[in-house]
């Protein structure tokens, strides 16, 4: 199982950043598309680094074109000498209509429809077919030599797609290489409905589990002492309120029984009661979606909870924490 790193918001910082954790021993890192573009920080990532991944967990596709994904992916992959690694999420509608003013409809119809508009498009750059990808929501039919990028020795970049929902999770499993498991997945939620949806989406292209990638953030909620847990708790219990009073998420709620809370959590998010969600989180909820405890005991949970499912995971904290417990997690994964 490999071990990657997401990459601080800090702008200024991010070739240091990514020099420091390809040091530390991390596999990879990922850089999520919130306040700044993904790419760009991808691009300074891995020209500062060798020999780890560098990757986009997620860029939004639906805010973009399959052919402008398509071009900033191929470039990506040739700077960063293979690699870079494309993953993609589909956002929600609100934020596709009413932030990037995109169009919305079928999420999992269109996600499948965007990646392979994605391979035709690099089909034909990298081995000369004619471009000739007519579908539903994305039509891709002229492409001249003045457009087309030259081939490359790395060829296109592998496609991660972020999934929850069983729809998704077939398509991701159908169309794309990898899956981020959202960290709003519980063990139970992972094994009964995630794993069976990405089977039935191999089997759709006659393939296996085999070679497909599972990666993505697992909670740590991690403390030496009982001020530093308390504090890695307190956040924790946040994120999951926040996860947990979205809509497309209360299948994993509804697994297991909590569905009722989704429907309070939402009706705070609209009082703007933000502070005071992470209260109906309780011990049983945190330590279901969570390892708890100190560096050694978090290592040693994430080990034993996702070894024997996940190729790569990444330490998922959303709180104030002493940057130098997390090589101590890292050794206790490792050990």
């Amino acid at each position: 199982m490999k071990i990657d790193k997401t990459l601080p918001k800090d702008i200024d910082s991010v070739r240091a950043n990514a020099q420091e954790t390809e040091t530390a021993g991390y596999d990879g890192l990922w850089i999520g598309e919130t306040q700044h573009d993904p790419f760009l920080l991808s691009l300074h990532a891995s020209d500062a680094t060798q020999n780890m991944t560098v990757g986009t967990s997620i860029a939004i596709a639906f805010a973009r074109t399959p052919m402008t994904v398509a071009n900033v992916g191929f470039d990506l992959a040739r700077y960063s000498r293979g690699r870079f690694i494309l993953g993609l999420g589909s956002q929600v509608k609100p934020h596709i209509e009413r932030r990037f003013s995109m169009p919305w409809s079928q999420p999992a119809a269109r996600m499948r429809e965007f990646v392979l508009a994605l391979h035709a498009i690099w089909d034909t750059w990298q081995n000369g077919t004619p471009l000739s990808f007519e579908g539903e929501f994305y039509t891709h039919t002229l492409m001249t030599p003045f457009f087309s990028p030259a081939a490359h020795e790395w060829g296109p970049p592998p496609v991660y797609l972020a999934a929850v929902g069983e729809k998704m999770t077939e398509v991701a499993a159908e169309v794309a290489d990898g899956i981020f498991l959202h960290p709003f997945s519980t063990p139970r939620y992972l094994r009964e409905v995630t794993l069976p949806a990405l089977e039935r989406g191999r089997a759709k292209v006659g393939r296996t589990l085999s070679d497909f990638v599972l990666a993505g953030p697992a909670f740590a909620t991690v403390g030496r002492n009982e001020a530093e847990l308390a504090t890695a708790i307190a956040g924790t219990k946040k994120q999951i309120a926040f996860y947990a009073s979205t809509p497309a998420y209360r299948g994993v709620l509804d697994l297991h029984g909590w569905g009722d809370l989704q429907v309070e959590l939402t009706r705070m998010t609209k009082q703007n009661r933000w502070s005071e969600m992470g209260d109906l989180i309780d011990d049983e909820i945190l330590r279901t979606f969570s390892i708890v405890g100190s560096p050694a005991e978090v290592g040693k949970g994430l080990r034993e909870r996702y070894g024997d499912v996940s190729t790569r995971i990444t330490f998922y904290a959303t709180y104030e924490s002493d940057p130098a417990i997390w090589p101590e997690v890292l050794d206790a994964v490792r050990s």
